[in-house]
């Protein structure tokens, strides 16, 4: 009898030994993936507001191209659920919508030769872009969600986004040297983005090829009859993940207030060359991702509503100190502070979704939370639009909006943090100490101390 039992659970134990080994070689792989997708950002999605301008693009070209991109993204994860049914493989539906992805590089580049509408056919082309990359979030999160256990989730993402940041930041330093190392005539310049682009296609491909290697966990499609989209909006006030989900579309909204227009401030008011704009860029990714492992740590010890409260609290002012001052380095510092705040506001609200919403409804919750935001954000922008157009107050026209954009920030902050419920049991600090712990942590310990001590401790 002893004998039959043991038979029977050595092949349970080497099956189980078998899928950690293939989960942490997964995890290895999507930080690869993570690099060179992060690598394509720099190279190409960093600077289509920049390809935009050098199309001669209008403010409401601007506006458009930085809303109804995303905004379309977002309510095509409305399919993603079905898409997902067809092909029967999270693994199979991500990899797939990469590539198209990446090969949307190809006539982002040639609209240079379309005449007066090349910035529409920009716009057309990128909306494919965003609709490729982003319908596949829902389906992406499930998987890394089955992945990641929760005990150490805020740990490995704050890792794997801290090296993914680094390769931005070169990355974006590096394209934006090559372009201005193209400056002169339209052809010349055109030729620097060009290379650019074609570079961020390599990239993505190469991404691409890590997500085909990751393992997929079996998924278990569960039939939720009761969980539909307009199901969901009657519930969400009452619900804790529903006010999250209000809160941020509502901040979304007056995020876009004013986020489709800084290039158009940078470029035509500050009259900033392509190298300024790509430090300035550059200072922000570098801040926040020097600092996401350590904002990764404090929300797995103290939980995301904590730093989603402190961060949530910080952030609003990111839009106010463009008010001050144009000076290219005092923006340098604002940036600074901004990648360091966004740091921790993205990868709490992120964690949060995997803490409030139950596996079988993640991924359903998320396209619909993505369709929301996505109305949001593009409703934010036209609205920002109109302002800049019309607006006399100020003698830079975009001034206004991010006067109004950081005020209904912090309106939303002030409503709806205070209605969110930890659900996790964690540590007990003081927002202050929280804060200066961050900020220490940040300035003294960075990538480098991080990869050192996950060698040393070999967590995955």
């Amino acid at each position: 009898m002893d004998r039959k039992t043991n038979l029977k659970k050595k092949p349970d134990k080497k099956a189980r030994e078998n899928t950690e080994n293939k989960i942490k070689k997964s995890l290895k792989y999507s930080t690869m993936d993570a690099s060179f997708w992060a690598a394509m950002v720099g190279f190409g999605e960093s600077f289509f507001s920049a390809f935009a301008v050098f199309l001669k693009a209008s403010n409401f070209q601007l506006g458009l191209l930085g809303s109804l991109p995303q905004a379309l993204g977002s309510v095509f994860q409305l399919f993603s659920v079905r898409l997902l049914k067809f092909f029967n493989s999270r693994k199979k539906f991500v990899s797939t919508f990469v590539l198209l992805q990446a090969l949307m590089y190809l006539p982002i580049a040639l609209v240079f030769f379309l005449g007066d509408l090349n910035v529409y056919f920009l716009i057309l082309f990128i909306c494919m872009y965003f609709i490729f990359g982003m319908i596949i979030s829902p389906s992406w999160s499930s998987w890394m969600g089955d992945l990641v256990s929760e005990e150490v989730r805020g740990t490995y993402f704050g890792k794997r986004n801290t090296v993914a940041g680094y390769i931005s930041f070169f990355s974006l330093l590096t394209a934006g040297f090559l372009l201005e190392r193209f400056t002169g005539d339209i052809k010349t310049q055109y030729i620097g983005f060009l290379i650019i682009f074609i570079l961020a296609l390599l990239f993505r491909f190469v991404s691409f090829l890590y997500l085909c290697a990751k393992y997929e966990p079996n998924y278990v499609h569960y039939e939720d009859n009761k969980s539909g989209f307009i199901d969901f909006l009657k519930n969400a006030g009452s619900r804790n993940y529903g006010i999250f989900i209000i809160f941020l579309c509502l901040m979304n909204f007056s995020i876009f207030i004013a986020g489709p227009f800084f290039a158009g401030y940078m470029f035509y008011d500050l009259k900033l060359s392509y190298a300024e704009y790509t430090m300035l860029i550059a200072a922000a990714t570098l801040a926040k991702y020097i600092s996401l492992p350590v904002w990764g740590k404090a929300v797995d010890k103290y939980g995301t509503r904590k730093i989603l409260t402190l961060s949530g609290y910080l952030m609003p002012a990111i839009s106010l100190w463009w008010l001050v001052s144009g000076n290219f380095y005092y923006l340098i510092l604002v940036q600074i502070y901004g990648g360091f705040v966004w740091a921790g506001f993205e990868i709490a609200a992120f964690n949060f979704f995997f803490d409030t919403i139950i596996p079988q409804k993640r991924a359903r919750y998320i396209a619909y939370s993505n369709v929301l935001n996505g109305i949001a954000l593009f409703l934010g922008a036209m609205i920002g639009g109109l302002i800049v157009k019309y607006n006399n107050f100020f003698a830079s026209q975009y001034l206004l909006v991010f006067l109004l954009s950081g005020i209904f920030r912090y309106l939303v902050s002030f409503i709806f943090i205070p209605k969110l419920r930890e659900v996790r049991i964690v540590e007990h600090i003081s927002y202050t100490k929280l804060f200066l712990n961050i900020l220490t942590d940040t300035t003294t310990r960075g990538l480098v101390y991080d990869l050192i001590a996950s060698r040393k401790k070999k967590k995955f």
